[in-house]
């Protein structure tokens, strides 16, 4: 596959990245986890920013409100240890041209990632805490907790605890599997499948699949047996980005990055230019984006491709347009917010 670099331009401690429609046109969005932006990206070019936000920043996760014409919900102020009580979800509504309606629904302390997950059309929410209180920047005494409740529109959200004791509750991705979305949540203890009730009689459940120390996570069948494969970060920010494999009813490590380096912070499973891969990336180091595809699949070889160095991501999006995918990386440590634009 070509890859080509665009570079949106500069945001200091760029972090969040997502993408929605405003009247059927895409946007990209980029936000900062310091005191600073958001703005925002018009298709096709995608060269012009406008701001969606000037502050407050902290921004952890953006998400696309299903069935609205660009509304979407983030967090913001989740800054260093001494102020991640502030932490707040608000709901941000686009006005206008270039403009956006910003405005609280939910004060959630330490609250990091979180989804809309739509079952039965309805929106349930889904939040981990990476803690519940904090003492010093390694206290970790207070395990992290997930969070659901029903999104029914702006005004105040209303959510419960249901499942406590995750400690570093960091990771979370999306996972549809049998029709039904679920999430994937992961923390000191392990990683946990959460799936929204499927009526509105029924229960949540949560399923614990793995039981050691892991950051973040993905999912995708990488090599076209049917099953899934997972990706992984260990332990916290750790320094393994590892690919595993259920073999013989156990997960068997069938991949790790050869650089061992602290702080690998992105793991997400996509197609890029049709071909299935995990796009990793790492904060310290030589700070490489990179993507992990099958060489072979009988037997499963698999390869890391660089696709730039000395970068620093955080987090990444994939956005498929008709002719090209494209990738959205908040460069962190470098302060860029840029795209990578896909073809075959």
């Amino acid at each position: 596959m070509k890859i080509e670099k665009h570079s949106l331009g500069t945001l200091d401690k760029c972090y969040a990245c997502n993408s929605l429609e405003v009247g059927g046109r895409t946007r990209i969005l980029l936000a900062s986890e310091a005191n600073d932006r958001c703005l925002a990206w018009k298709a096709p070019a995608y060269d012009t920013a406008h701001t969606v936000w000037d502050g407050p920043g902290g921004t952890m996760s953006i998400v696309p409100i299903p069935g609205t014409d660009g509304e979407f919900l983030a967090v913001q102020k989740f800054y260093r240890f001494w102020d991640w009580e502030e932490a707040k979800v608000v709901h941000v509504r686009p006005t206008g041209e270039d403009g956006y309606e910003v405005t609280d629904i939910l004060h959630l302390p330490y609250i990091h990632r979180f989804d809309l997950l739509t079952v039965g059309g309805r929106h349930y929410f889904i939040a981990g805490t990476l803690t519940t209180r904090k003492a010093t920047r390694d206290d970790w005494s207070s395990p992290g907790k997930i969070w659901i409740g029903e999104y029914q529109g702006v005004g105040p959200l209303s959510v419960s605890v249901l499942k406590d004791g995750i400690t570093q509750n960091h990771g979370y991705s999306r996972l549809e599997r049998e029709g039904v979305m679920r999430g994937l949540i992961t923390g000191r203890e392990g990683a946990f499948e959460v799936t929204p009730p499927r009526t509105p009689e029924s229960d949540w459940r949560v399923r614990q699949f793995m039981d050691w120390p892991i950051s973040d996570i993905a999912a995708l069948d990488i090599d076209g047996d049917g099953e899934l494969e997972f990706a992984t970060i260990e332990p916290f920010h750790g320094e393994y980005f590892r690919i595993y494999k259920k073999i013989g009813g156990r997960y068997e490590r069938i991949f790790e990055h050869p650089e061992v380096t602290e702080f690998y912070h992105v793991v997400v499973g996509a197609k890029l230019a049709g071909e299935p891969v995990f796009i990793g990336g790492c904060r310290r180091g030589r700070q490489q984006l990179f993507y992990v595809r099958a060489r072979q699949t009988d037997p499963l070889i698999l390869e890391a491709v660089l696709i730039e160095e000395g970068v620093g991501p955080s987090n990444v999006h994939v956005l498929h347009e008709k002719d090209r995918d494209i990738l959205v990386a908040a460069n962190r440590e470098t302060a860029e917010a840029a795209v990578y634009f896909v073809t075959p």
